[in-house]
């Protein structure tokens, strides 16, 4: 059997070095974006030193891998909740799972881990306790309760000119 099979890579999320999760060997991973979400200096010291050593890589996800990404979470409604950062995570995750690769997404993002759970790939959090079901997420008026497709970028309800909000809906 493949020995690589049976390494686990990490995946970090910002939230992995604020948190103060150690990298300790050379299978650590994260994309270009991540470095504009670490702003204190502890942390950004903790990223720059692992980059150093040859303990973290910048990496992108691949066109298909963003495409994928992108018809499932237009499903579960993660994409009214996901910034370029998260979804280039997720599109990262999806290729090292595609190519066999066995995968820990090191993340405190509820949004990310929601569509961890919904790819069934693994995920740790740092500082939080992390998620316990998956949810979808829909826009609803708050007066009339008129629900809106995700891309609907009026802030006010088009019937009753009340506020719509982000609705959280449990799905399993």
């Amino acid at each position: 059997m493949d020995k690589t099979n049976n390494e686990i890579y990490y995946i970090l999320d910002a939230s992995a070095f604020i948190g103060g999760f150690e990298v300790k060997n050379s299978l650590n991973f994260t994309v270009s974006e991540i470095t504009e979400e670490i702003k204190d200096l502890k942390s950004k010291m903790i990223f720059n030193q692992a980059i150093d050593d040859n303990k973290l890589f910048i990496k992108e996800g691949t066109e298909a891998s963003i495409n994928k990404l992108e018809s499932i979470i237009s499903n579960s409604g993660d994409t009214l909740r996901l910034s370029l950062p998260d979804k280039k995570l997720l599109a990262l995750a999806i290729d090292f799972k595609d190519n066999g690769k066995n995968i820990l997404l090191v993340t405190d993002d509820y949004s990310i881990q929601n569509v961890l759970k919904i790819l069934n790939i693994s995920y740790m959090s740092v500082l939080t306790e992390g998620i316990k079901g998956i949810y979808n997420w829909k826009k609803v008026c708050q007066g009339c309760r008129k629900e809106y497709p995700d891309d609907y970028k009026e802030e006010d309800c088009e019937v009753c000119g009340s506020k719509i909000f982000k609705k959280r809906i449990k799905k399993d």
